[in-house]
């Protein structure tokens, strides 16, 4: 993994995280990488990934069940839905509106991009 040196490491592990929950990578309860095996795959301190763990399991996206290991929550899908969304809403989609409107382009344009977007998806 690569990592961007504006973000924090365990913050990007985080999103990392939540990419493959949405993905259906690590379905909802479904047991993930020990905090240790984590890290030797991502190449990062234990430390790091224990912050990132922590992080997840407060905010209900994670379970640690004692003895057994961490696993996503019943309702871990929906959670990182509903954080992702509410993120991107307030910090991604006005500066996309400020360049729209900068571009001059129209709902027509992005409906029309939009369109093609879904018809290569679905060729593929």
């Amino acid at each position: 993994m690569q990592f961007n040196k504006n973000t924090s490491i365990y913050l990007q592990i985080a999103e990392y995280m939540y990419d493959r929950i949405l993905g259906g990578d690590w379905p909802d309860g479904e047991r993930i990488p020990s905090i240790r095996d984590m890290a030797i795959q991502l190449e990062v301190n234990p430390n790091t990934v224990t912050r990132t763990y922590t992080l997840l399991q407060e905010e209900g996206t994670l379970e640690n069940q004692r003895g057994i290991g961490y696993f996503t929550a019943t309702d871990a899908r929906a959670n990182v839905l509903a954080r992702m969304r509410e993120n991107f809403l307030r910090d991604e989609l006005p500066g996309l509106f400020a360049r729209i409107e900068q571009l001059g382009l129209t709902i027509t344009d992005i409906e029309a991009q939009h369109a093609r977007y879904v018809q290569e998806k679905q060729q593929s």
